[in-house]
């Protein structure tokens, strides 16, 4: 599984409840541009529309070999669920306070697949509170790793 881009930030401004695996509707530059790393996941998020999930401003760059047919960098791009997932998907997603965000964009067999994640906003001082313990372990980690030696 080569991994292209993760959504780091969801992390930190999100609690993810529960994650789904997706595939993406590409169009042949947007594979090429994709195994070079050239796609950026931030500020992207998926819509459910009548029925289909859409993924919206994710940003893939235009294939650097590719011609005056390359495709548009921030184009909506459809993803491709089983009807049980996305219904469950849009169930969830409707109640006060989840979005459905995507956390990371890979290859898994030469498929190009999107991790979705349903998550639910932090608030300021609950980020506050991740940095805190994010540091205290480091600390602690720093601390063990000094003692070995």
């Amino acid at each position: 599984m080569k991994i292209v881009c993760q959504n780091r930030k969801a992390y930190h401004d999100y609690h993810i409840e529960d994650t789904v695996e997706a595939g993406i509707a590409l169009l042949g530059t947007e594979v090429k541009s994709l195994r070079e790393g050239k796609a950026s996941l931030k500020e992207s998020y998926v819509m459910i529309k009548e029925g289909e999930a859409f993924l919206l401003n994710c940003h893939i760059n235009p294939y650097t070999h590719g011609n005056r047919m390359n495709h548009d960098p921030l184009r909506t791009r459809k993803l491709l669920l089983h009807r049980k997932e996305l219904n469950s998907l849009a169930g969830k997603a409707t109640e006060k306070g989840f979005t459905l965000i995507p956390l990371k964009i890979y290859f898994k067999d030469s498929f190009a697949k999107v991790e979705i994640g349903l998550a639910k906003g932090k608030r300021l001082f609950e980020k506050r509170e991740t940095i805190k313990a994010r540091e205290a372990r480091r600390e602690i980690e720093r601390a063990m790793k000094d003692r070995k030696s």
